[in-house]
């Protein structure tokens, strides 16, 4: 597996709608393989197609050992409900943070690497990754949904008073 290059914004790839993935094959499955790679080293919870510099319909959100990950071709949303806002960052704006308002509930319906089709549902953090990916995937980037910055010193104020508690 291979570590790709992170694009980072203002690249115009970022901004552009992917196209539809037609084709099924082992050449899916190593983009989507290092994919993962990418998105571990560089410690994100998920990863789009246009990030590597793919303009292809592909996303991978993974949030922990204890859930598959979950690989997104073609991805739809099919429903989505409630209202959150909640502090996201982004791989290709590294040191940005911002409160962005997301819907709370998702529905999305996508295909597997193989091409067969599923239906998934997530809420909170779990819908916030699905959606910001699929942003990505719609050319559409964090930056302009984001309502307040935030400092990343806010996030050590935070640790530190939990750790008080």
């Amino acid at each position: 597996m291979t570590i790709l290059e992170i694009v980072r914004h203002p690249s115009p790839i970022l901004t552009t709608p992917c196209e539809e993935v037609t084709v099924f094959d082992e050449k899916l499955g190593v983009l989507l393989d290092d994919m993962y790679e990418t998105m571990v080293e560089h410690d994100g919870v998920g990863i789009a197609a246009p990030q590597v510099g793919k303009s292809i319909r592909v996303a991978i959100v993974d949030f922990d050992e204890e859930q598959e990950i979950i690989e997104m071709i073609n991805p739809v949303v099919t429903a989505i409900g409630g209202s959150e806002v909640e502090v996201e960052g982004c791989l290709s704006f590294p040191g940005l943070f911002g409160e962005v308002e997301r819907p709370f509930h998702v529905k999305i319906e996508a295909q597997e690497r193989d091409g067969s089709l599923y239906e998934l549902e997530a809420e909170g953090y779990e819908a916030r990754a699905i959606l910001h990916e699929i942003d990505h995937l719609n050319g559409i980037l964090f930056d302009k949904k984001i309502t307040r910055v935030v400092d990343p010193s806010e996030f050590e104020d935070e640790d530190e008073e939990e750790g008080d508690e």
